[in-house]
């Protein structure tokens, strides 16, 4: 068996966030050198239930194994249909278990990805859970950082209470691009509120919801733009066309004047 190999394994499935569950059955599996063998593991997440499928296979030149994919299976609680989704990991890399329940659930998450030549980009990522392929998997939307949205100019138009806290605005950025949604104090006409939150970059916006999970207008928790005092008093204090008008009249009829009198303008 292959310590390092093994090592490497468990350090993948930990950074996924499979945590530590699955090493002794990994070690088991690895020991009998199978071409190839699945993992499986149940996880509840609020009002549903997460089924996942690990796929390890070993290699034809070595005797290393590699976890290449995971199939995730939303299962909710409520009436809802299931859905599924298949998840390919690249050097323990890619789509974490949870990120995977967001995704499954509709919202979109922000990664790090590499392109065919090997360049790095972020993206916010997001299934379109309308159509399938031909393989049974969700078309995956990407919304590069050229397509407008940035979520931290985003927030900062609304009155939300941890952002005036660096360290606390930097956790919400990271939360909410994880797909997350997450529970924050607003400002409501003056009063503080309980509200929910979630990354749209679609439509480069953020969703908000109520204390019951409920959909609320962002408008009522959105600052209120205040009207710079400076351009207030150029405009209060700026001649209207009228009396514009009345100066450039005046001008001409002193210019005629001085004219008759022989002085020099």
């Amino acid at each position: 068996m292959n310590q390092n190999n093994l090592d490497y394994l468990k350090e993948g499935l930990k950074y996924m966030g499979f945590g530590t569950n699955f090493n002794e059955e990994l070690e088991k599996h690895v020991q009998r050198q199978q071409p190839e063998f699945q993992l499986t593991m149940q996880k509840p997440y609020f009002d549903s239930t997460m089924d996942y499928t690990l796929h390890f296979r070993r290699s034809d030149q070595s005797d290393m194994y590699f976890f290449n994919k995971y199939e995730a299976t939303l299962k909710p609680d409520t009436s809802a249909r299931e859905t599924s989704q298949t998840f390919y990991v690249n050097k323990n890399s890619g789509i974490t278990s949870r990120e995977a329940y967001n995704l499954l659930n509709g919202r979109s998450v922000h990664k790090e990805l590499v392109n065919a030549e090997g360049q790095h980009y972020k993206a916010w990522l997001q299934l379109d859970l309308g159509e399938k392929d031909l393989h049974g998997n969700h078309k995956v939307r990407q919304y590069h950082e050229n397509y407008g949205f940035d979520l931290e100019k985003t927030l900062n138009q609304y009155n939300i209470k941890e952002l005036q806290d660096p360290e606390q605005k930097e956790q919400m950025l990271r939360y909410l691009q994880k797909g997350n949604t997450l529970q924050v104090t607003a400002l409501l006409e003056g009063q503080e509120v309980k509200r929910f939150i979630e990354a749209s970059p679609q439509y480069k916006t953020i969703n908000v919801y109520d204390e019951h999970m409920k959909p609320v207008k962002r408008e009522t928790i959105q600052q209120k733009q205040e009207t710079s005092p400076a351009a207030s008093v150029k405009q209060e204090h700026a001649p209207k066309k009228s009396q514009q008008q009345d100066v450039v009249v005046e001008e001409k009829q002193e210019m005629k004047k001085s004219r008759r009198k022989g002085m020099s303008i």
